[in-house]
């Protein structure tokens, strides 16, 4: 094999390497102390080139309230989810295609259908990619809020 040839194969898979998206899931989490709860976002890739995650909340709490929700799926760019809370106390995880419900009290997950934010709801900060593509959390005096663009 030339030199020529070589270095071109490293130069591709270099590359293939650098665009293929992990496997490994990668858990994000913010605490929410007014709620006393943490929050967890998990994203892990399921197509090795597409931008397709999955996406899983993990909610836990006082005496030892523990629960999950699948998210809609990311399958094109659509991962950000903006957290608000009520002044009832109730936390809102609001994506492009779905909205989450978290009771602490009743340490619940409920799948809403979502219309519109009660007055008087906080925006808390997003989940979503930083400029490098990392799955992380902004809180809301770091990033502003980020409306979703009707489809």
């Amino acid at each position: 094999m030339s030199r020529l040839s070589r270095g071109l194969a490293f130069v591709v898979l270099t590359s293939v390497v650098v665009g293929c998206n992990s496997d490994v899931p990668v858990p994000v989490s913010v605490d929410l102390p007014l709620a006393q709860l943490r929050l967890t976002i998990t994203r892990m890739a399921t197509h090795p080139f597409l931008a397709r995650y999955n996406l899983r909340l993990a909610v836990d709490g006082p005496g030892g309230c523990s629960t999950t929700s699948d998210l809609f799926p990311d399958t094109g760019y659509v991962s950000r989810r903006n957290l608000y809370q009520t002044p009832g106390g109730m936390i809102y995880v609001i994506g492009q295609f779905d909205a989450r419900v978290i009771d602490g009290a009743r340490c619940t997950v409920t799948l809403t259908e979502f219309r519109h934010l009660k007055p008087g709801a906080m925006f808390l900060g997003s989940f979503d990619t930083d400029d490098d593509g990392r799955w992380t959390y902004f809180p809301a005096g770091r990033r502003p809020e980020r409306p979703f663009e009707k489809q």
